[in-house]
C-alpha cells in the first residue's frame, strides 16, 4: 500500500521544528510514497510583513518552496516530494490570498479555517467562557464559504475547533445540530471538484479521532465525495507518516476505495488496496 502524506510543516512554519530536508528524509526512513510540504500562510497577516507574530510570509514561503524543489530533485528517485501551501483564511483579504498563490506552490494548496474574522487563533480561545455552538456555527458558515474559493485542491481538518475545544473543556460537543451546515460544505465542495482532508493528527491529541472523523468521511462519500487527501499535520520529524494507515482505513470504513494525491494541482487516485 502506498502511503502519502499531503499535510507536512518544515521549520519554514513558525510552529515547526525541522528542515524539508530532515522531513523528507524521514518520509524516506518511514517508506512513504509521497509527501507534501505545505507551510502556514495565514493570508490576511501577509501584509504585516516582518512584523507578523508568524514572521514574514513574504520570506518564509518563497523560501519553503525553493527547499520543496530542491528537495523534489534530491529524492526523485527516493520519494515524491510535492510543493504545496497551507493558506490559512483565504476570505479574508483577497489581495493578501492571490499575493500567497502568487508564490508559486506548483502542486498542492490546502485552505484551512484557524480563526473567524476579528477573532483569535480557536487555540488561544477560553472555551470554558464563550459559546462553542454560536463559534461553531461561525465557523462551519465560513467553511461553506472558503468551498466556494476557486483556487484551492482540498479543505484542510474540517473539524479544527475540536482539537481545543476538547482540551479546554474536557467535552466534545454535539456536531448533529450542525449536519445540515456541513451537508453544504460538502455539497460545495463535490460540486466543484475538490478533496477533503481526512487530518489524522487528532489520533494522537486528547481528541482520538480523525478530524474529520469516520461517520463525516461516510457522509461526504454518499454524497458523491470523490477526491479525500490524507495528512498527519506533521511539524517535526517525529509526526511524519503517523497515523497514515489508520486514515486509510478510516477512508476505507467510509466507502473510499482511493484516496488521492496532486500533482500540478491535479488529482492522482492512490489505491487504498493492499498490493
Amino acid at each position: 500500500m502506498k502511503l502519502c502524506d499531503l499535510h507536512m510543516h518544515s521549520n519554514n512554519s513558525f510552529d515547526a521544528k525541522n528542515s524539508v530536508d530532515e522531513m523528507c528524509q524521514r518520509a524516506i526512513g518511514g517508506g512513504l510514497y509521497a509527501v507534501a510540504i505545505t507551510d502556514h500562510c495565514e493570508a490576511p497577516m501577509i501584509k504585516d510583513g516582518e512584523n507578523c507574530e508568524y514572521g514574514s510570509f513574504d520570506r518564509l514561503i518563497p523560501k519553503s518552496i525553493a527547499e520543496t524543489l530542491s528537495a523534489k530533485q534530491k529524492y526523485a528517485d527516493k520519494l515524491k516530494v510535492l510543493c504545496g501551501i497551507e493558506l490559512g483564511e483565504p476570505m479574508h483579504d483577497k489581495e493578501c490570498t492571490e499575493r500567497a498563490l502568487a508564490y508559486g506552490a506548483s502542486d498542492f494548496t490546502l485552505v484551512s479555517v484557524h480563526n473567524l474574522r476579528g477573532m483569535e487563533d480557536f487555540y488561544f480561545i477560553d472555551w470554558t467562557k464563550v459559546s462553542v455552538d454560536e463559534i461553531l456555527k461561525l465557523y462551519f458558515e465560513e467553511l461553506a464559504e472558503t468551498a466556494e474559493f476557486k483556487y484551492f485542491d482540498s479543505l484542510a481538518h474540517l473539524t479544527y475547533p475540536l482539537r481545543y475545544i476538547k482540551d479546554k473543556t474536557g467535552k466534545i460537543p454535539d456536531l448533529s445540530v450542525f449536519y445540515e451546515d456541513i451537508d453544504n460544505i460538502f455539497k460545495i465542495l463535490i460540486k466543484n471538484n475538490k478533496a477533503l482532508e481526512i487530518n489524522v493528527s487528532g489520533l494522537f491529541k486528547d481528541l482520538k479521532m480523525t478530524l474529520p472523523d469516520e461517520t463525516l468521511v461516510r457522509r461526504f462519500r454518499e454524497l458523491g465525495g470523490k477526491y479525500i487527501t490524507l495528512g498527519t499535520d506533521s511539524h517535526s520529524v517525529d509526526f511524519v507518516g503517523k497515523g497514515i494507515k489508520e486514515g486509510i482505513e478510516v477512508a476505507q470504513k467510509a466507502g473510499f476505495t482511493h484516496y488521492t494525491i496532486y500533482e500540478n494541482h491535479k488529482p492522482i487516485q492512490i489505491s487504498i488496496k493492499k498490493t
